[in-house]
């Protein structure tokens, strides 16, 4: 892993904005930005969006709920993140998802350490404007096959989105 002694900036229309299963991702700082060390993605996550049941062993996330709210699950209960919520995700393994049950969009910040998260995301996920939502999208199951392949790349396990339940 290396690091810069650079200082970054970004302004608010700066970084790759992304679809991924329906919600839009901003990079703000990528990993090739950070020598790998980190990365901070925003996040539009609309309603009835967000990632089923996941896990990554080697990367710590973290998430402050910027505007709305969304429900976090994992294996033994749930969270109510609201905004100025703070929830982190530790290394090891957590089986872990989130989804937005309100009727607006909910605004989150991600932070992964080390980056990777945002590699998959630029791998799986469709160039967009800023602000645009494409709907997601029923998968093949060889697109479900490809998916998870870039997963397990990444260092992600997937789960039935019963998993938590």
């Amino acid at each position: 892993m290396t690091t810069t002694t650079e200082i970054i900036t970004v302004d608010k229309e700066d970084g790759q904005s992304i679809s991924v299963a329906g919600n839009n991702y901003r990079i703000i700082i990528s990993g090739k930005q950070t020598g790998d060390s980190y990365a901070v993605i925003d996040m539009i996550v609309p309603p009835g969006g967000g990632p089923g049941p996941h896990a990554h062993k080697n990367i710590q996330e973290m998430f402050y709920v910027v505007k709305g709210e969304v429900e976090f699950k994992r294996e033994g209960g749930s969270y109510q993140a609201k905004e100025g919520d703070f929830v982190n995700i530790p290394l090891g393994g957590a089986v872990h998802s989130f989804k937005n049950k309100s009727k607006e969009n909910a605004h989150l910040l991600c932070t992964v350490v080390p980056a990777g998260l945002d590699a998959f995301f630029e791998e799986i996920g469709k160039p967009i404007e800023a602000g645009t939502f494409l709907p997601p999208t029923v998968m093949s199951q060889e697109e479900l096959d490809k998916v998870k392949s870039l997963a397990e790349k990444y260092g992600q396990q997937l789960f039935p989105p019963d998993f938590l339940d």
